[in-house]
C-alpha cells in the first residue's frame, strides 16, 4: 500500500495536472480571445451585419441614378437627332428659297411677256367668234364684202 506521503504526493500531482490543464485551457481561450485575426473577422461580421441594409439602399440608389443617367443620355441623343434633323430641314428650305430667288426674275419676265402677248392677242382671238364678241360688248356683223366681223359702234 501507499504511504500518506505518497498519497499526498499523488493528490498533489493530480492537482498540479488538473491546475496545469485548466491553465492550458485558459491560455488557449485567452489566445483565441486576443487573436487579432479572429477579432477582425468578428468586427467585420458585426459591421457588415449593421451596414448591410445601408449598403443595399445605397446599391438601389446607385441603380436608380444609373437608370436616370441612361434615360437622360437617351433623351439627349433623341434631342440631338431632332435638332440635327431640324437644322437639315432649315438648310434644305433655305436652299429652295435661294433657287426660287434665282428663278424669280425669269418668272417675272415671263409674266410680263405673257401679259403683253395676252393683251395683244386675246382681244383679237375673242373677236374671232360671235359669242366672245358679245362678251366684249361689240356686235357680230357681216361686212359688205361678206366677211363676218366683230364691230364696235361708237356713240
Amino acid at each position: 500500500c501507499l504511504s500518506a506521503a505518497e498519497v499526498s504526493a499523488s493528490i498533489l500531482s493530480d492537482m498540479q495536472i488538473k491546475v496545469s490543464t485548466e491553465a492550458r485551457i485558459a491560455a488557449f481561450a485567452a489566445k483565441d480571445q486576443t487573436d487579432p485575426k479572429r477579432y477582425g473577422e468578428l468586427i467585420g461580421q458585426t459591421v457588415h451585419a449593421r451596414l448591410a441594409d445601408s449598403l443595399k439602399r445605397l446599391d438601389a440608389a446607385s441603380a436608380d441614378v444609373l437608370r436616370g443617367v441612361q434615360h437622360a443620355q437617351a433623351s439627349y441623343q433623341e434631342t440631338t437627332s431632332a435638332h440635327s434633323d431640324t437644322l437639315r430641314l432649315m438648310n434644305d428650305h433655305r436652299q429652295e428659297r435661294q433657287r426660287d430667288r434665282k428663278l424669280l426674275p425669269w418668272v417675272s419676265l415671263g409674266a410680263v411677256v405673257l401679259a403683253f402677248v395676252l393683251t395683244v392677242t386675246l382681244p383679237r382671238f375673242m373677236a374671232s367668234y360671235a359669242s366672245t364678241c358679245a362678251v366684249l360688248g361689240a356686235t357680230w356683223a357681216t361686212t359688205s364684202t361678206g366677211v363676218d366681223a366683230c364691230v364696235f359702234y361708237g356713240e
